[in-house]
């Protein structure tokens, strides 16, 4: 499959043609939206345009699930969890039932947490198994680290051959070291995957991602629907010009 590839300015120009996009699809959909949120910077501009006018009221909330692709294992209330950064920028703002927000929970343990969500996930999809035609998502959003990592998927974790569970315990390759998150059968059950990417620091791994480099975790994302890449001046580098 060929990604859709774009390119802003800049990082909030990017927010901006994201924000477009997504508000664009969930228009075009009918019944319940499942989003797939991503933690880190760059998504965290997109919320913040969201959760604001012009673009709240363009937005049907009470049709949003909210999910999250990847959790540290710490408290909502910690600054490190991607829950608390959605909720503080996005969730707080907009009309979104708080039954529709589905959060990674943060115990018992990471192994619980990880099944509970497994759990969460199944009984929103209606099924154990999933169905290539019927995707649990609507759109997944992900980031892109310097190391070639999304959601919580590291080089070398043992979590990339994961084909059965749809949620794991991990362990990061950074702070926090104890994560959650989901695996590829569950991201690529997406009608869209789009990565939000930023800065020069990533467009040398934009550029192995360009040239088909599979041993990159980002590399393996395969989606039954689209995918879309959003990338700004810097990240894209000489990716944006071939």
């Amino acid at each position: 499959m060929m990604p859709n590839v774009y390119v802003a300015r800049d990082a909030d120009g990017l927010a901006v043609q994201v924000a477009d996009w997504l508000i664009a699809r969930i228009a075009a959909a009918s019944g319940n939206f499942a989003l797939n949120l991503s933690g880190g910077s760059t998504p965290k501009r997109l919320y913040a345009l969201l959760a604001k006018p012009p673009y709240r009221d363009r937005i049907d909330w009470s049709r949003l699930h909210l999910f999250f692709g990847d959790e540290r294992y710490v408290p909502h209330d910690d600054p490190e969890s991607n829950y608390l950064m959605a909720e503080e920028t996005l969730i707080a703002h907009v009309p979104v039932p708080r039954e529709n927000v589905h959060a990674v929970p943060s115990g018992p343990s990471p192994a619980g947490a990880a099944s509970a969500y497994e759990a969460t996930l199944k009984a929103y999809y209606g099924a154990q198994e999933l169905d290539p035609g019927r995707p649990l998502f609507d759109v997944t959003l992900l980031g892109l680290g310097p190391d070639g990592h999304t959601a919580s998927l590291f080089p070398g974790s043992s979590a990339l051959d994961e084909k059965e569970r749809w949620v794991l315990p991990v362990i990061g390759a950074k702070p926090p070291p104890q994560r959650i998150t989901m695996t590829y059968p569950v991201l690529d059950s997406s009608a869209a995957v789009a990565f939000l990417v930023t800065g020069e620091e990533k467009a040398p791994i934009i550029e192995r991602l360009h040239s088909g480099d599979k041993s990159l975790p980002a590399g393996r994302i395969a989606p039954v629907g689209e995918l879309h890449w959003f990338l700004d001046e810097a990240a894209a580098g000489q990716a944006s010009a071939s």
